[in-house]
This record gives structure tokens, C-alpha cells and sequence, in this order.
């Protein structure tokens, strides 16, 4: 971004005073905010000061819009040179600010351009009547309608050379001029090819609810299809599905006496329950190998035994369980596992 920097000196007025429309536009814009916010009016205030100037805003306008906001000038100077809608220069009575970005381009802004330079000159200077400056800027959002300026708040698009020159002629000589499109294009339309939308029904309101008779119409066949489709897919012998698994499956107690009662067994007697609980009468097994028996032969392989829950390993660096480290009668440094390392009383290895 180019560091944007105020007029020379002779350029700037020696005073400037804010007029009284544009400080009754300044309370209408300060009551839009809280109290204590006035600073928030700041862009709206810079823009009413640079129209009442003259299309520029010198130092004193600058200063003026300041203290009425109760700002530091410093502040407001921020904002004038950030924004390059703020000019820091005179310009003309109809400030031209053209496009020359590559949409344009590509229409024939170059055609345009020098247009500008024939009549006005170089770019920031001002005419000796004081009616036309112009500035080339970037993109104006107009590229449907390219080339395009704009002079002031109006735009001026579908631009060419013999238009450009007529609309320029008609400013300078104070005539009536046609804003927007310079070849009669409606909005952003396609000029004079337009085949799309012209249905007059589409206007009139005798659409309106027409699709839902449409939609029902063409989803009643294929509903009836789909149905029958249905049922064709149906098995003439169905079958009954299999429980998924992992599903309980609902069936008849195991063994109970309203079980046996419903298939005619007798029920269980009482006397036999008993007899059947008495642990006394319970069935012993035989050991595995009666007394006197011999164990069966081993194979010729050999197996060690394991120790059993009783045996506890004895190690001459395992400490008793429930002794202190410090008290125990060795500790381990590592020795058993190397056996060539000396360790010293420090337990540093050699």
C-alpha cells in the first residue's frame, strides 16, 4: 500500500469550520451511539467534511472533525490516511475514478484510459477549470458491465470511446447525463440476449402451489410401481426367521415340579428331596491311585519339579520380607549377574 500523505502546505486552506448541515449530521450520527462513544461517528463525519470541501479533506478539516468528536488528531489522522476513499489532494468538480483492473482490461479499459489522458491529463491533476481530475483504482465490482468509472458516487458502465467522450462533454457543459449502463443494459442482464425466465407465468402469481399438483402427479405411477415391485419381491412360503444371536430365547424351565406335573410325572417327594441333600450319603470318589497301588511308569525324559507353595528361594542378597534396606545383611549391587566386576564398599564398580 502507498504511504498516503497530506497536501503540501500551499495547497491547505487557512481555516476550516464545519458548516450547519454537516454539524447537524454530526449529532444525528453521535446519538447513534452511547455516551462516550462519539468517536465511532468518525468515517461518517470525515465523509461530510470532504464533500463540504470540495471533494478533499485539507489539514483544518481534519483538526475540525477532531475536536468535535473530542479526539486526539493523531487519531482521525489514522483514519484518513488508512482509508483511500479520504483525498488528501484537491480533485475536480467530477472526480473520475477508473477502473483498470483485468476484467476491465479485457473489455477495453485501455481505450477508456486514454480517453482520460487526451482530456484531463496525467492521473491526480486537476483541470484548469477546475471540473475534471481522475484517479486509476482497483476493482469497482462491476465486471459484469465492463469498463466502467466511477465520478463521484455514481457509477458509468459499458463504456466505449464515442460514449466515454459524449458523457465527459455532457458533464462539462452542465447537461442532464444517465447514470449505470451507457447502452440501455438492465442491471447485470445479458445485453440483448436474453432467453432465460421469460415465462409471463412466472411473474403473474399463477404458478404459485402449480408444483405440488406436478410432483403429485409424476409420484403417483411411480409409487404404484414401487409397490408392486414390493410385493412381487415378497417368497410365496415364508419362513420363520432364526433368532438373531446373542437374542434369549423364551422357553420352558429346565427341571421343575410344574413342569413334570404338565407332561403327567410324578412330582418329587419330600422324603427323597431330603434323602438327596444328606451329605452323609453323598457319593466319594476313589483316589487316584489306591493304597498299595504303583505309581505308573515314567517316561524316559526329565522333568524338574516344581517347588511348591511353600518353598521360598533363598538368596544371599534377598533380605527378609519386613526388613529395612539399610538393616538387611547384603543388598544387591548387581555382583550375581557380573561376575568379574569387583564393587568397592562405596558400591562403585571397578
Amino acid at each position: 500500500m502507498a504511504v498516503r500523505k497530506l497536501a503540501p502546505e500551499e495547497m491547505q486552506p487557512e481555516s476550516f469550520v464545519l458548516s450547519s448541515e454537516t454539524e447537524a449530521f454530526a449529532q444525528q450520527q453521535i446519538a447513534k451511539y452511547p455516551p462516550g462513544r462519539q468517536a465511532s461517528a468518525v468515517i461518517a463525519l470525515l465523509g461530510k467534511a470532504q464533500e463540504q470541501a470540495g471533494g478533499w479533506l485539507p489539514r483544518k478539516a481534519i483538526e475540525a472533525v477532531a475536536a468535535r468528536l473530542d479526539m486526539p488528531i493523531i487519531r482521525v489522522m489514522e483514519v484518513v490516511t488508512f482509508y483511500t476513499m479520504f483525498n488528501l489532494e484537491p480533485v475536480g468538480k467530477y472526480f473520475i475514478q477508473f477502473c483498470g483492473t483485468t476484467p476491465c482490461v479485457l473489455r477495453g479499459a485501455g481505450d477508456i484510459k486514454k480517453v482520460l489522458e487526451k482530456r484531463i491529463g496525467d492521473q491526480n491533476h486537476v483541470t484548469a477549470d477546475g471540473n475534471f481530475s481522475w484517479l486509476e483504482v482497483e476493482c469497482l465490482g462491476a465486471c459484469c458491465n465492463a469498463p466502467m468509472v466511477q465520478i463521484n458516487d455514481d457509477y458509468y458502465e459499458d463504456l466505449t470511446t464515442e460514449n466515454f467522450e459524449k458523457l465527459l462533454d455532457d458533464l462539462a457543459a452542465g447537461r442532464p447525463v444517465k447514470t449505470g449502463s451507457q447502452i440501455g443494459r438492465k442491471s447485470s442482464e445479458p445485453f440483448e440476449a436474453v432467453n432465460t425466465l421469460q415465462d409471463p407465468s412466472l411473474y403473474d402469481g399463477s404458478q404459485v402451489g402449480a408444483w405440488r399438483k406436478r410432483f403429485e402427479e409424476q409420484a403417483q405411477p411411480a409409487a404404484t410401481g414401487e409397490a408392486a415391485a414390493a410385493t412381487a419381491s415378497l417368497p410365496q412360503d415364508a419362513k420363520a426367521a432364526k433368532p438373531p444371536a446373542g437374542r434369549p430365547i423364551e422357553s420352558d424351565a429346565a427341571d421343575t415340579p410344574a413342569k413334570r406335573a404338565k407332561e403327567g410325572e410324578a412330582p418329587v417327594k419330600p422324603v427323597d428331596q431330603k434323602e438327596a441333600a444328606d451329605p452323609s450319603k453323598a457319593t466319594k470318589s476313589d483316589a487316584h491311585t489306591e493304597k498299595g497301588a504303583e505309581p505308573a511308569p515314567q517316561s524316559s525324559k526329565s522333568y524338574v519339579a516344581s517347588p511348591g507353595k511353600d518353598a521360598v528361594p533363598t538368596s544371599p542378597t534377598t533380605p527378609n520380607a519386613g526388613t529395612p534396606p539399610a538393616r538387611s545383611e547384603a543388598r544387591r549391587d548387581g555382583s550375581e549377574s557380573k561376575p568379574g566386576v569387583v564393587v568397592d564398599k562405596d558400591n562403585k564398580t571397578s
